[in-house]
């Protein structure tokens, strides 16, 4: 009997169903170099009006969304985050998730109380296999030990149906590692180790010439590194460049950044955003802008005429201005 071939990345980016994104963390106790979110003071401002009724509502409003992630700064310091959890598992969303520095899930009693309170997917960030690397990137010491103790204890609760995923944001100083971070990080009992690069905005901005690799140079590696991981379905994917430069890499490995939806307080929403009619909320969401992830892309990227006769052009959100201001076009050539 033939097997069916796995969807290509077109098909699958095409496919996706889009998620809701529950922006909780009004701070955050890394401090990444590359983070996306450098204004400090806005977050705190926009994330802290997240209040119970809202981040209520917003839950009551998208019941029936494939996923709720809870977001933004680091999560876990809401105090307020199991209880949200137990109304989202109440209102039936079939995943729920976090995505998280993983630092006090080293506290087992803790990520087992998110657990037992319906979180059944973690996403946690970590960006080196060495306390060196990952301290280098998040300029945190002690970060390194927590957030493995964190992956090690949410491994514990993988019995109770819980998954973990991880997020490596690449750099120039990781990228020479990734077969190391990949099997340091299945070691810890990771499911699905993604590979992100940069957002070009942020932080990662303003020290773009100090840490950001060229497309180029990422999909090579990338490539080099599924020949020589020594599995036939290695579960690691590049997620968030353009498909145009990953030619050559398996579509299993090919990943994207899912579409979301989320709110803002309207004085703090994408320009895109507020641009757009019918994005205001009343009632108990009053004062938040719906957000999508296509009102970021429109705001930051860039595609050229030539892009509409690539074969991704469907799928592909274009290029951060960021980069192009840096590098230009020369490396994106459009598939035929």
């Amino acid at each position: 009997m033939a097997v069916a071939a796995d969807p290509s990345i077109v098909e699958r980016v095409s496919a996706q169903k889009e998620r809701v994104h529950v922006s909780i963390g009004a701070v955050c106790n890394n401090n990444c170099i590359f983070c996306m979110e450098e204004d400090r003071e806005a977050r705190e401002v926009n994330n802290g009006a997240m209040t119970p009724e809202r981040v209520r509502w917003i839950l009551e409003e998208h019941r029936g969304a494939e996923e709720v992630c809870f977001t933004s700064g680091e999560p876990t310091t809401r105090p307020e985050l199991p209880e949200f959890v137990k109304w989202a598992r109440e209102l039936a969303y079939a995943r729920i998730s976090v995505m998280t520095n993983g630092r006090r899930l080293s506290h087992l009693p803790y990520a087992a109380a998110l657990a037992r309170s319906g979180m059944n997917r973690f996403y946690v960030s970590i960006h080196g296999h060495t306390r060196k690397l990952h301290e280098g990137l998040t300029r945190t010491p002690g970060s390194f030990d927590q957030t493995v103790a964190g992956l090690d204890a949410v491994t514990r609760l993988k019995r109770f149906g819980v998954e973990l995923h991880t997020s490596t944001v690449l750099t120039d100083r990781n990228l020479p590692h990734v077969l190391d971070v990949y099997r340091f990080l299945r070691s810890h009992g990771v499911d699905q180790v993604v590979f992100n690069v940069m957002q070009a905005n942020g932080r990662a901005n303003t020290y773009f010439d100090q840490i950001f690799p060229s497309y180029t140079e990422i999909a090579a590696t990338f490539r080099a590194f599924v020949a020589d991981v020594g599995e036939a379905r290695p579960m690691a994917f590049l997620v968030d460049i353009p498909l145009c430069t990953t030619e050559g890499v398996p579509d299993f490995n090919r990943g994207y950044v899912e579409k979301y939806r989320h709110f803002d307080l309207e004085s703090h929403a994408a320009p895109e955003a507020r641009a757009k009619e019918g994005r205001s909320q009343q009632g108990r969401g009053r004062g938040l802008l719906l957000v999508t992830r296509s009102d970021l892309d429109d705001e930051l990227r860039d595609k050229r005429p030539e892009c509409a006769t690539c074969k991704y052009d469907a799928v592909c959100e274009g290029v951060w201005r960021n980069y192009l201001k840096r590098r230009g076009w020369g490396e994106l050539e459009p598939v035929r």
